[in-house]
């Protein structure tokens, strides 16, 4: 009888080890889950931080322009047109909906200003305007961070979009909601060539 029962209890032992042994994996697979979805969380946290840096130098620009424009229209008033397009289509980027959007808006801007400091050259006297060499400068500072918040962000999303593609990553990714973001194009011509905001008369300060 003895035996009987200890032959009985072995495969009941062995049951209750199987479930153990597949309550452990559920366990695991569970923190692995939850180690991918907390990474693209941060990811995602990142790739809005990097868009908010951006549309904080957009704005900075933006706020500078007004500025600038009154200083050159003192001097080259023959300039009204040009003058007129960028102080119409300063904020055309902040009000855009959308990366793709706001990255063809900043690169016609970015266009604008660029021709708009560019008329100094024709204008000794604004070209060595105090006020004027001031702007060119701040803006030049603008667009430098400008550009590297531009890097930064494609840089985020990057990362998060290898994150969501990546196995086994999507198999957590896509039921959860997590979707790839739209990198800012920054191949844009105008983009590539921005404005030029320092000359000679300012670099021998």
């Amino acid at each position: 009888m003895v035996l009987a029962g200890g032959a009985g209890a072995r495969p009941h032992r062995g049951k209750t080890m199987i479930g153990w042994i597949a309550l452990g994996i559920l366990v695991l697979l569970l923190l692995y889950a939850a180690a991918i979805y907390n990474r693209l969380v941060r990811l995602r946290a990142l790739v809005r931080e990097g868009w908010s840096g951006i549309t904080v130098q957009l704005r900075r620009r933006a706020d500078l322009v007004p500025n600038l424009v009154a200083t050159v229209e003192g001097y080259a008033r023959h300039e009204r047109e040009l003058i007129e397009q960028v102080t119409a289509h300063r904020a055309d980027a902040i009000s855009a909906r959308g990366v793709d959007a706001t990255a063809r808006a900043d690169a016609q801007f970015s266009g604008m200003l660029g021709r708009l400091v560019a008329v100094a050259e024709a204008y000794p006297e604004l070209k060595a305007d105090a006020n004027f060499r001031q702007l060119q400068d701040e803006l030049a500072a603008i667009e430098e961070q400008l550009s590297g918040a531009r890097r930064y962000y494609n840089a985020t999303v990057r990362d998060l979009n290898t994150g969501i593609q990546s196995f086994p990553n999507l198999l957590v990714a896509r039921p959860l909601g997590f979707r790839e973001e739209e990198p800012y194009a920054d191949d844009v011509a105008a983009l590539q060539t921005a404005p030029q905001v320092r000359f000679g008369g300012a670099e021998g300060r």
